[in-house]
């Protein structure tokens, strides 16, 4: 979600061989080994062959791609998203008529065919109001809280607050079965230290804390979103994948109309990141379409791209 200038899953086992990467072990606070830096070029990154099951993950929709509608129509605004084929919706602070009974909420996305993927929550409402925010979460089905921005986390060694106060919340939710999680933008790839401040916040959380990469955003800041998954396995257990093409292309911003390698990526993602969920997210609308019709051509872009 993009701000300022962005249950569990029950998959289906499909037991086919792919060439990828062996699924690597468990990820201590420290990145895991690997010869290629958070700035060198994807092709720089090759995975050993090897044949293994591979768990389909469920699809999701940020519903910040199509705010506005939901405001209008909340209840039309869903239906239309699950009639487009998804699983689940990933909410983003607006619950419409539900703002108040998220058992209610749950239970009307059941009888149209959805389930709540996860939530972007931001930093105070864990801080401040746990038990009121946990409360609210676990009624409405979600174990997945992400928080969406916080200046801390590219502004210098504020950082480090930053990844502290992560891990804190990482326990605090851990007796009642929950996760916090962080999602990037552009301004996190910048360069600290060594190292960039996502691979600093990956490298000093706990596994437990999911790495909800956007890879729009990774790609907009020219890194490598698969390298970063291979980074920290077992991390990336629910992703963003929204486009981006350059402003001057002639590309569109519509997964499966770019030059985005999805495939090589949505593998990378379930195999070594263990996702279990993939939230579609759309912020740009090219060519005139509506927010809607734009979700619905990346969600058949993305389609397209994994049935291949």
């Amino acid at each position: 979600m993009m701000i300022k200038t962005m249950k569990r899953l029950s998959p289906v086992a499909l037991a086919i061989g792919l060439g990828a990467t062996a699924l690597l072990g468990g990820c201590s606070e420290q990145p895991a080994q690997n010869t290629q830096t958070a700035s060198e070029p994807a092709a720089q990154v090759a995975a050993p062959e090897t044949e293994q099951a591979f768990v389909a993950p469920q699809i999701s929709v940020q519903l910040w791609s199509v705010k506005d509608a939901l405001k209008d129509d909340f209840k039309g605004t869903l239906e239309k998203l699950a009639a487009l084929g998804f699983d689940g919706v990933e909410f983003a602070g607006d619950f419409g008529p539900y703002a108040e009974d998220p058992a209610g909420l749950k239970a009307y996305l059941s009888s149209i065919g959805l389930t709540a993927s996860g939530a972007h929550v931001q930093t105070p409402q864990l801080t401040d109001n746990l038990e009121d925010t946990v409360e609210f979460y676990q009624a409405l089905g979600i174990d997945a809280l992400i928080i969406p921005w916080d200046d801390r986390a590219f502004n210098g060694d504020d950082v480090k607050a930053f990844a502290t106060e992560l891990t804190a919340l990482s326990e605090a939710l851990a007796p009642y079965g929950m996760q916090v999680g962080f999602h990037n933008h552009a301004q996190e790839w910048a360069n600290y230290g060594d190292t960039s401040y996502f691979d600093y916040i990956a490298s000093h959380t706990p596994e437990s804390v999911i790495l909800q990469q956007d890879v729009g955003w990774t790609v907009h800041a020219d890194k490598d979103p698969i390298a970063f998954v291979r980074r920290y396995p077992g991390r990336t257990l629910t992703t963003h994948f929204k486009s981006d093409v350059p402003e001057d292309s002639d590309l569109l911003p519509i997964i499966g109309k770019d030059d985005i390698s999805w495939s090589a990526i949505y593998r990378a993602t379930v195999l070594d990141g263990g996702a279990e969920w993939i939230v579609i997210e759309q912020e740009v609308y090219p060519d005139g379409l509506s927010p809607m019709d734009a979700v619905a051509a990346s969600k058949a872009g993305f389609d397209a791209i994994i049935a291949e």
